[in-house]
């Protein structure tokens, strides 16, 4: 990662090549298929390794604005060493536990199954600023033992993993909009096809003739409108088929809408980036399509929880063979 010219060097003179290598600490660091996270700290459990961070608010600010460059906008778990009462193992939990009752403020991204965290901690010597990088959920963690993410979507809204309903011809689809597209989308699309997670997330899904909800159709329209129009509002994103741009996959009755953020050559690492309808508060979330819906169905403090509001969900397919949805099923939270 290049850091802004702003970044070179602070007024405390923490200089750039700092900053780089701390970055670069984190990175290798931050995808749960890399190294066994053992921390070195005298009396710190496994499942994370710290670092002191730079002293000095000018460096510490831009450490903290580099993370968001890189890693998108941060949850605030604790703050002058009051801990947000609702974080849980899903929310960042395990960024504050190393460090106890010493947390005085902590900030979390997730990332590839971990957790990457700024704050600071107060020890023997006082407080000090905290640089880490902490065990996430695993892949099937909150679900049954040797389910996947998909398998929880499945059985949280009650369906069938049987033979696929919605025939997709993946290398037509893939060829139209220039790109691979992640595996568990293609298996999440042709079991549910097209239609709404508790009649309010709809899913994109490939459609004869571009109808409706076509995921091709809606990024080519997408990018259309972008070079006619601009995208001013969709910055400091840069719409598909720009390199790393937005790929739209969903959106809400609410005009909220969900892409995969491009970057990389392997699909089924995009995070995916959300917005709400005054397109001025973008959330990142670093994992797969079907983690991100299996959360939002069970998860009450997902930014897009349906979990706060339903006790049960459903699927309402648009144009499928499921007869009318059972909508009693969404009994109020």
């Amino acid at each position: 990662m290049n850091l802004p010219h702003a970044y070179d060097e602070t007024p405390d003179g923490a200089p750039g090549e700092a900053l780089e290598e701390l970055l670069a600490w984190v990175r290798r660091r931050a995808w749960s298929d890399t190294d066994e996270l053992r921390c070195a700290e005298p009396g710190h459990p496994d499942g994370h390794v710290c670092r002191t961070a730079p002293e000095g608010e000018a460096a510490f600010d831009a450490l903290r604005r580099a993370l968001v460059e890189q890693y998108g906008r941060a949850r605030s778990l604790a703050r002058d060493g009051a801990v947000d009462p609702s974080v849980t193992d899903l929310t960042g939990l395990p960024l504050l536990a190393p460090f106890g009752d010493g947390v005085v403020g902590m900030r979390g991204w997730s990332h590839g199954g971990r957790w990457i965290g700024l704050g600071a901690v107060r020890g023997p010597l006082g407080v000090r600023p905290v640089l880490l990088v902490a065990e996430g959920r695993g892949a099937a963690a909150g679900l049954p033992e040797g389910s996947t993410w998909l398998g929880g979507v499945l059985a949280a809204t009650g369906r069938s993993p049987g033979a696929p309903r919605h025939a997709v011809d993946w290398a037509a689809v893939e060829a139209r909009l220039g790109t691979a597209l992640p595996v568990d989308y293609k298996q999440l699309a042709e079991v549910f096809g097209e239609g709404a997670f508790d009649g309010y997330l709809r899913l994109y899904v490939p459609t004869s003739g571009g109808r409706g909800a076509d995921l091709a159709g809606n990024a080519i329209r997408l990018a259309e409108h972008v070079r006619v129009h601009g995208g001013r509002l969709w910055e400091p994103y840069e719409v598909y088929p720009a390199p790393g741009g937005l790929l739209p996959w969903g959106d809400t009755e609410q005009a909220d809408t969900f892409y995969w953020l491009t970057e990389g050559r392997d699909p089924d690492r995009w995070p995916i980036v959300a917005v709400e309808d005054d397109y001025d508060s973008w959330v990142r979330f670093d994992g797969t399509i079907t983690e991100f819906l299996y959360r939002l169905l069970t998860d009450r403090h997902h930014p897009f929880s349906t979990a706060r509001y339903f006790d049960r969900h459903w699927f309402e397919s648009y144009g499928e063979e499921d007869g009318e949805p059972d909508r009693e099923s969404g009994l109020r939270g």
